[in-house]
């Protein structure tokens, strides 16, 4: 596997932290999230141990429309990884790549699926109710597919599978992770996460609102204080929720902003 291509999804399926029914979801098609993060993990289960998931896995990658998948190889963003894989089996990049886009290469979640969103659903059932009713897949999948409202409560589903599946979703943006990286009841995973990717903590809203929150592991928050400013910097040193290896670091960079 590619090293430099990582979701937070493909990690756990990378580390054997998903379920059996998961892996098949995810071999069938029907756990469907952006078109690269699908392949590579199509990419990932037809070696799996098990023989069933392998069949699936190989019986998906054959089914996806060979026009579509050979210009999404042309694409820019394709790994080596999906072009070498997909060349050992004949197929080559097109010479027009597909436009950019993260609708997935093939989807067979189905209508069975208990996935409905939407104002719709919302007047029939409460939204909290109804995702709370849903298997562990449907939630994954409403995670990656749902509403702004749907994620802001997925973030928080105490399997995490669920809550990694929202940072997997192409339609989460930056002000939404800023929101969750203030949130003091989502997971520490959830925030370990989120600072570990390089394009969220590049933006200082979310790296000040990981620093501030008392659930973020300590070894996250450390490496953000080089970036606070003053005004931030103060309100950890205040913070009695604070963790102390966090307040020592912000101590001794008010220290030394004031000698310079």
């Amino acid at each position: 596997m590619e090293a430099g291509f990582r979701t937070p999804l493909l990690d756990m399926f990378r580390r054997g932290e998903v379920s059996r029914e998961i892996k098949m979801l995810a071999a069938r098609g029907a756990l469907a999230p952006r078109a690269h993060e699908q392949l590579m993990l199509l990419v990932e289960l037809v070696a799996d141990p098990e023989p069933e998931i392998r069949l699936v896995a190989e019986e998906t990658i054959a089914a996806i429309p060979r026009q579509a998948l050979e210009a999404f190889l042309a694409r820019s963003d394709a790994s080596a990884t999906l072009r070498e894989f997909f060349a050992a089996r004949g197929i080559q990049s097109a010479a027009i790549p597909a436009a950019d886009s993260d609708e997935p290469l093939i989807d067979r979640s189905g209508p069975e699926d208990p996935q409905a969103s939407g104002p719709e659903a919302a007047d029939k059932q409460g939204t909290l109710q109804r995702l709370t009713s849903m298997t562990v897949a449907a939630r994954m999948k409403v995670a990656m597919k749902g509403t702004r409202e749907e994620r802001a409560i997925l973030i928080r589903d105490p399997n995490k599978l669920v809550s990694v599946s929202v940072l997997s979703s192409s339609k989460v943006n930056e002000n939404e992770i800023e929101g969750f990286a203030k949130m003091a009841n989502v997971s520490d995973e959830v925030l370990r996460i989120i600072g570990h990717t390089r394009a969220w903590v590049k933006n200082y809203g979310i790296a000040s609102a990981l620093a501030r929150n008392p659930k973020t592991p300590v070894a996250v928050a450390l490496n953000l204080v080089q970036r606070l400013n003053e005004r931030d910097l103060k309100l950890i040193s205040l913070d009695r929720n604070a963790q102390e290896p966090l307040k020592i670091a912000v101590r001794k960079r008010l220290i030394k902003g004031n000698k310079e």
